[in-house]
């Protein structure tokens, strides 16, 4: 019967992701993270006798300052947001969970190693947490990577980035990709608005 087969249909669409499941603090869980030059986006996931299923989606704008990071820093940023944003779920689990990043060099980043003072202090609100970092290509991270390039946060490239990250404009215009003359008036106008946003602010 038609009505029967759209049953099991919308059964199956209620009990499959992307639909999320309550937290269970017994089973596999799974936190990935990713960081564009603009913003962070994370994933809480936990892995049932049905496979993976979503708890919980973040994402968020980096601030000014948080611009001006590194990509190493800003894929770390991600991970110490993440697990602030879910600490009081991490926390409960019976055993570890894994952080799946497309920054490799972060594998490593709990080993014994000199720091910096943003390092460090990341890794001391770590170490609260029993986990483990893992490498995920970027290919294979296409849900978190939707985060962080969220159209609507996401500048376009040309002026509109100027207008809206004129702290920023430096990591999108290379020297060698324009006259100096126009890299110049680029400056120029970034400033003037960032003129404009502090007299409106004040």
């Amino acid at each position: 019967m038609p009505q029967r087969s759209r049953f099991h249909q919308l059964k199956e669409a209620f009990t499959t992701a992307p639909v999320l499941s309550y937290f269970n603090t017994s089973i596999p869980t799974i936190v990935e993270t990713d960081a564009s030059n603009y913003t962070l986006g994370a994933i809480l996931s936990q892995v049932s006798d049905s496979g993976k299923h979503p708890i919980a989606f973040e994402s968020r704008k980096l601030i000014p300052e948080e611009l001006k990071y590194d990509i190493h820093d800003k894929e770390l940023l991600g991970i110490v947001w993440a697990l602030k944003c879910w600490r009081a779920f991490l926390l409960s689990l019976s055993s570890p969970f894994e952080v799946l990043t497309n920054h490799s060099c972060l594998q490593y980043f709990m080993s014994p190693k000199v720091l910096s003072c943003c390092q460090a202090c990341c890794a001391e609100f770590l170490s609260e947490f029993h986990f483990s970092i893992t490498y995920h290509p970027g290919s294979l991270a296409t849900l978190p990577d939707a985060l962080s390039h969220r159209d609507n946060i996401y500048p376009e490239r040309g002026e509109d980035f100027i207008s809206k990250n004129p702290m920023n404009v430096q990591q999108l215009i290379k020297q060698d990709e324009v006259q100096p003359s126009r890299y110049f008036a680029v400056m120029v106008e970034s400033f003037s608005n960032l003129i404009d946003l502090i007299q409106k602010a004040l």
